[in-house]
């Protein structure tokens, strides 16, 4: 399978998000891919919507299965939550797990109008009722097969495909 182009994907979410951009909108990336979503976007929006980034690794639901994740980043929402409609990016949504810990997480910060969320790439294979409002692209993955997206030294993305 050829692998997606990760910038043709978010230069597509960008184009699907404009229109419903608000200036009570804020804009949270889930680490780490989704952080790097989220300043492509934001670079290519030209909007100045507060930014946060969140690290769910402490409301996973299989943290007692698989452990902490070795490098833990700390979430910054320096923004008041409060009554904001806030677009909630991640990279490639697939069981709707990792979706439901950052909007824990997201609420331990205050109560948000809305949460909308953007994906670059929806693989399906959903566990829980949590869908994308926006997907850079839709993609059938086998549940034996793992995408992700990466980053070069030098900044580029791309994705690797493997094994789960």
């Amino acid at each position: 399978m050829q692998l997606p182009d990760p910038n043709e994907l978010i230069d597509r979410l960008a184009e699907q998000i404009r229109p419903s951009l608000s200036p009570e909108c804020a804009l949270v990336g889930i680490h780490t891919g989704g952080v790097w979503v989220m300043e492509a976007l934001a670079e290519r929006l030209g909007a100045d919507l507060p930014r946060g980034s969140l690290d769910i690794a402490f409301y996973r639901d299989d943290f007692s299965r698989i452990g902490l994740h070795p490098v833990v980043k700390p979430s910054h929402i320096d923004f008041d939550m409060e009554g904001r409609r806030l677009l909630l990016i991640d990279d490639v949504l697939y069981t709707g797990r990792t979706v439901r810990a950052a909007m824990n997480q997201l609420f331990d910060y205050g109560r948000p109008a809305a949460i909308r969320l953007a994906v670059l790439v929806d693989r399906g294979g959903r566990e829980l009722p949590i869908c994308a409002d926006f997907a850079g692209l839709k993609l059938d993955l086998p549940d034996d097969r793992h995408l992700s997206l990466t980053r070069s030294a030098d900044g580029r993305l791309g994705f690797v495909q493997g094994a789960a």
